[in-house]
C-alpha cells in the first residue's frame, strides 16, 4: 500500500498563493500516477490536476488551468500542487491520490490522503 499525507493548506487572501505537498510512504511512489482533487462543503469531490509517474503527462481542470501547477519529485517521494491567483471559489479540502492511471475520475485512484484545508478569503 501507499500512505499519502498532504500538507501546506491554510488561509490566504484572494490573489495569493499556496503550495501543497503530498508525502508518500510505503510502496514505491514512482510506480503510481498521482492526482489532486478537492471537495467543498456540500459538493462532490472534483478533479483538479493529474500527473503520470514519469511527469510526462499532465492534465488540469479548466477551472484551475493557468493558475495551478502540478509536479512531483520521485527522489523525495513527494508530489506538489502550486496554487497561484487563488479565488474564494478555490476554498475546499484538497486531497492527493495515487493510482494506476493519470485520469480525472475519482474512482480510478486506489490510495488517498486525509486532505488539507485551503480557505481563500475575499
Amino acid at each position: 500500500q501507499v500512505q499519502l499525507a498532504e500538507s501546506g493548506g491554510g488561509l490566504v487572501q484572494a490573489g495569493g498563493s499556496l503550495r501543497l505537498s503530498c508525502a508518500a510512504s510505503g510502496r514505491t511512489f514512482s510506480n503510481y500516477d498521482m492526482g489532486w482533487f478537492r471537495q467543498a462543503p456540500g459538493k462532490e469531490r472534483e478533479f483538479v490536476a493529474t500527473i503520470n509517474r514519469h511527469g510526462m503527462f499532465i492534465s488540469y481542470a479548466d477551472s484551475v488551468k493557468g493558475r495551478f501547477t502540478i509536479s512531483r519529485d520521485n527522489t523525495k517521494n513527494t508530489g506538489y500542487l502550486q496554487m497561484n491567483s487563488l479565488k474564494p471559489g478555490d476554498t475546499a479540502v484538497y486531497y492527493c491520490a495515487a493510482g494506476p492511471a493519470a485520469q480525472r475520475a475519482v474512482n480510478l485512484y486506489d490510495y488517498w490522503g486525509h486532505g488539507t484545508q485551503v480557505t481563500v478569503s475575499s
